[in-house]
């Protein structure tokens, strides 16, 4: 790539031109050629490039030959990827384009047109919610939606694509919501129904295809998400807790995973409907822990993290199911980072509501807690987490004693702490440069890299 950015300001013009080729093949290559620069074309100024570019794509993208409308819909879903919010000044004219392509497009290619649209909602969240978009973009997908059987598997690519967009719409999915959660509920029932009765006689009845279900639970999370409380009335008038708690349990690793996402979801959204099912459910949590299945272990250390922020001392009672797997998995050689970033989080809340019963076991995660944690953003996630390490910390501070510098520097990768967080950094800093008195603090201090130290004395005067 590096060897062709040189040339890419006479290639990319070109190239566009090369898109109103007189023959398919070369327009249908030439959608593809130009995906592959989709970073340098949103790197550059727009007119020069991501103007002409979108505007020549979303032309093919009504191509009379359908291999040019594939090839120009899967183009765009990339270019969608790297230019996100980039794309918001011409959102209008986008789903203008994408909508008519559903009059004009055959099974194959509505398939690839979901992926456009749920890429761009993805791309752009919340500022699709606008009426004018709404109603652009919902009458095709809910018409689709209105025909597609349950057993069809069309149904896949389209309840992808409306996860994506209920959570960019957020409030103004309202008016779609209710048909599309009963249905989402309905689908999860027919499998597990269907799967009892496989199990029970297999010889009479054929085992379910549970990406039905695994979809379903998908988009379920999605209107959570966007939908926050308001999907609070639609779970109270469902069976959706009882069958969640089947799904947590089922054989396939996929289901759990999405069971684990949908439950951490509905912590965040309408905790009074989880609050009553915890007993049953942490059990289940704690057994998932397993870093051999990373994306099940990753949504379930998540949903125990989401659900001890809600319910606070109470928690205590399920600590000890989950705090030595957890220990465990951020101690464990080549965890990948995404795994190892929700376990910290997830320990510093149990310590954040629970400080007396974690603090103990200070010592044996610390280090890897901190430097796990120091690369990401701010964020309430982190922010909740680093209150229980101060929570911790001021449980047992002799569980720091040894790998204080790396406190110091997960400390100093925060950019703006809320003021009371920043506080509670200053007391902990002071309070052991105190501790140990100023000349030993000072020979500590001058193993600090200079970025280090001179952070910590810009912001905590240590």
């Amino acid at each position: 790539m590096n060897g062709m950015v040189p040339h890419l300001n006479e290639l990319v013009p070109f190239l566009i031109t090369c898109l109103s080729d007189k023959k398919a093949l070369v327009r249908a290559i030439t959608c593809w050629t130009l995906s592959r620069y989709s970073h340098w074309v949103v790197s550059q100024p727009h007119d020069s490039y991501l103007k002409p570019l979108m505007t020549e794509l979303l032309k093919r993208i009504l191509d009379p030959n359908k291999r040019v409308q594939e090839a120009a819909c899967s183009a765009f879903a990339t270019l969608e990827e790297e230019a996100c919010t980039e794309l918001v000044p011409y959102l209008g004219f986008i789903l203008e384009t994408l909508v008519f392509a559903f009059s004009k497009y055959q099974h194959k290619n509505l398939l690839i047109l979901y992926d456009a649209i749920g890429t761009l909602a993805d791309s752009v969240g919340h500022h699709l919610n606008k009426p004018e978009y709404i109603s652009l973009l919902m009458p095709p997908l809910i018409q689709k939606w209105n025909i597609l059987k349950d057993e069809d598997k069309d149904l896949f690519p389209l309840l992808e694509c409306l996860s994506s967009v209920a959570t960019a719409l957020q409030a103004g999915f309202l008016p779609y919501c209710e048909p599309v959660y009963r249905r989402c509920v309905s689908l999860i029932e027919q499998t597990l129904n269907q799967h009892m009765a496989n199990s029970q006689n297999p010889e009479q009845f054929d085992a379910p295809d549970k990406d039905f279900m695994i979809v379903a639970l998908d988009l379920l999370s999605g209107l959570a998400e966007g939908l926050d409380m308001h999907i609070d009335s639609l779970v109270s008038n469902s069976n959706i807790m009882h069958l969640l708690y089947q799904c947590m349990q089922d054989p396939m690793p996929e289901v759990r995973q999405s069971s684990f996402a949908l439950l951490g979801d509905l912590t965040k959204a309408c905790f009074s409907h989880v609050h009553p099912c915890i007993s049953d459910f942490m059990p289940i949590l704690g057994q998932n822990l397993n870093p051999d299945l990373i994306s099940v272990c990753n949504n379930a250390t998540w949903a125990i993290g989401e659900i001890s922020v809600k319910l606070g001392e109470d928690m205590r009672r399920y600590v000890p199911m989950v705090i030595n797997q957890l220990i465990i998995i951020i101690n464990r050689p080549n965890t990948p980072k995404t795994l190892l970033e929700n376990t910290a989080i997830t320990i510093g809340r149990l310590g954040y509501v629970c400080p007396h019963d974690v603090a103990p076991l200070l010592a044996q995660f610390v280090r890897q807690w901190c430097s796990s944690l120091r690369n990401i953003r701010d964020n309430e996630e982190k922010d909740s987490a680093f209150r229980g390490m101060c929570a911790m910390i001021t449980v047992n501070p002799g569980g720091v004693v040894q790998e204080f510098i790396f406190f110091c520097d997960a400390v100093a990768s925060w950019s703006t702490p809320k003021e009371d967080l920043k506080e509670m950094f200053h007391k902990i800093l002071h309070g052991f440069r105190t501790q140990v008195g100023d000349e030993n603090w000072q020979r500590f201090a001058d193993q600090f890299p200079d970025q280090l130290r001179d952070r910590l004395s810009a912001m905590y005067g240590v």
